[in-house]
């Protein structure tokens, strides 16, 4: 028998990614392109779901082909995605009806304003989510008001809806398949995590038909496979998971009490609880880690939604560096930010403080100051917003966090994670393969068909990379804590177009 692979899609926010995986779990070949972001206005995000698409399968097939193999050496498919973008297309065409509305977009803030009052603790309880315009429900809503036409088609059945996973499975079997796992839908504020069902009654609240949402299905199971002549062979897709989920298992978090932080354009805080569902009391979400078997683990999760798109803003917004790998050099050549603080509130505030009318804020400039102070600073922004989440977890979980698993792509940055383990107070660990939400992915997609035999197998493969131990005293990571806590309240409710 020819030695047989996975094939890990993994779309995120700014690019389409593929990586071949071994039996090893690791990595054969990868293949990445990014993708245009669309801003039609302040706090509005998009994305074209066609562009999507083609980089995906492309980067699928460059994969392929760079790690040497056929396609009939894929023993499956894993996907996983961008959470929360949302997208509503034509049934028979495949057409878009509009372009994807990223899950950083605030224009249904006002909405969210509208009906909290009345709804919030409804949909808390039923959800595990706030009532915030980064979950896609409300999008789904405005999308059906706002393109002429679309609620009495989608009425008609005419129209599907769905976050990018459900978009690329649709894609990948050439029209034949409608479905999302259920991480997926834990983000949508359609779906009760409790019953593992769409809710007719946070449905009739959004007003969004029963008829646009795909099935719910496992997070690892076969779903189909690949359409004819698109890959070279027919390839079983067999596992789901939201980003997040998917770098939580990636990362071997399987037992109650595990947690991890991914750095990518956001960043996410994710700690098991097991079969239970902690409410949170501090503002976090409590949200489905994975479906295996018809059983929902649940995770507790924190999220900031601007960390590695800060560096991304310092390259392209003020020129300060010409390419994302400069920015750890430019912060240590000096010692410290000499009290600069950086609220990158672009798209407003997460968890803990969930205020889409925040904005970004530079504060304790003197003359003094340099490209290299306000690099440091808003690398140790995604520190400090990192660990306000722990302080929240920790508090709902009702147990402290003995470590803390890193990944995504500003986990390689040493300084970053140095300050990260510094202002939390526990040991930062970076796994030697850093690839862990496609590796998430992946490993559903091996379960489903057997490539991996069981979880214990998967958790086995883990393997520390680094270790940052905490070197700075409790009085100092108290002071910078108060001192960045100060700085948020100053950027906090700012923007009053409402």
């Amino acid at each position: 028998m020819p030695e047989q692979f996975i094939l890990a899609l993994d779309q995120g926010t700014t690019s389409s990614r593929a990586i071949v995986f071994d039996r090893q779990g690791q990595v054969r070949a990868r293949a990445q392109k990014e993708f245009t972001q669309h801003f039609p206005r302040p706090g509005l995000v998009e994305h074209d779901a066609n562009e999507i698409w083609g980089t995906q399968i492309g980067v699928a097939q460059e994969a392929i082909t760079r790690a040497g193999i056929r396609a009939s050496d894929v023993a499956a498919i894993g996907i996983t995605n961008q959470r929360e973008t949302t997208l509503i297309w034509d049934r028979r065409t495949g057409q878009p009806i509009h372009h994807a509305i990223v899950w950083q977009d605030r224009r249904t803030a006002p909405y969210c304003d509208e009906i909290r009052a009345a709804h919030e603790a409804t949909f808390q309880q039923k959800t595990g989510l706030v009532l915030d315009a980064y979950f896609s429900g409300t999008k789904v809503r405005w999308l059906l008001d706002h393109v002429p036409g679309a609620r009495e088609r989608a009425e008609r059945g005419e129209l599907a809806f769905g976050t990018i996973d459900s978009w690329l499975v649709f894609n990948l079997t050439g029209g034949e398949l409608h479905v999302t796992d259920a991480t997926n839908a834990s983000r949508t504020l359609l779906f009760n995590i409790h019953t593992g069902d769409w809710d007719d009654e946070l449905l009739n609240i959004l007003n969004v038909p029963r008829s646009v949402l795909p099935q719910v299905r496992d997070s690892s199971e076969v779903y189909g496979q690949t359409a004819e002549g698109l890959l070279g062979a027919r390839i079983p897709i067999a596992g789901i998971g939201g980003d997040q989920q998917a770098a939580t298992f990636g990362q071997a978090c399987l037992e109650p009490g595990m947690a991890k932080n991914t750095y990518g354009t956001g960043c996410f805080m994710l700690m098991n609880t097991g079969s239970e569902a902690v409410p949170s009391q501090n503002k976090l979400l409590t949200t489905v880690a994975w479906q295996l078997g018809g059983q929902r683990t649940y995770a507790l999760e924190g999220s900031v939604f601007i960390a590695g798109a800060v560096v991304q803003w310092l390259r392209d917004g003020l020129n300060l560096i010409r390419d994302s790998s400069e920015v750890e050099a430019l912060a240590r050549s000096v010692s410290s930010s000499e009290g600069v603080m950086f609220v990158p509130a672009f798209v407003g505030l997460g968890a803990p403080y969930w205020d889409p009318y925040a904005r970004g804020t530079l504060i304790g400039l003197t003359r003094g100051t340099t490209k290299a102070h306000v690099a440091r600073a808003a690398l140790e922004s995604v520190a400090f917003q990192s660990a306000e989440l722990l302080e929240a977890m920790q508090k709902d979980a009702g147990q402290p966090l003995r470590e803390l698993r890193v990944d995504g792509g500003a986990s390689t940055n040493d300084l970053m994670m140095q300050f990260q383990a510094d202002i939390l107070g526990v040991p930062v660990v970076r796994p030697q393969v850093t690839e862990t939400t496609a590796l998430g992915a992946a490993y559903l997609a091996g379960l489903a068909v057997g490539f991996w035999g069981s979880a214990d197998e998967i958790a086995a493969q883990w393997q520390e990379g680094k270790r940052f131990e905490p070197q700075m005293d409790a009085a100092e990571r108290e002071r910078l804590m108060r001192r960045w806590k100060k700085a948020v309240s100053r950027a906090r409710d700012w923007e009053d177009e409402r």
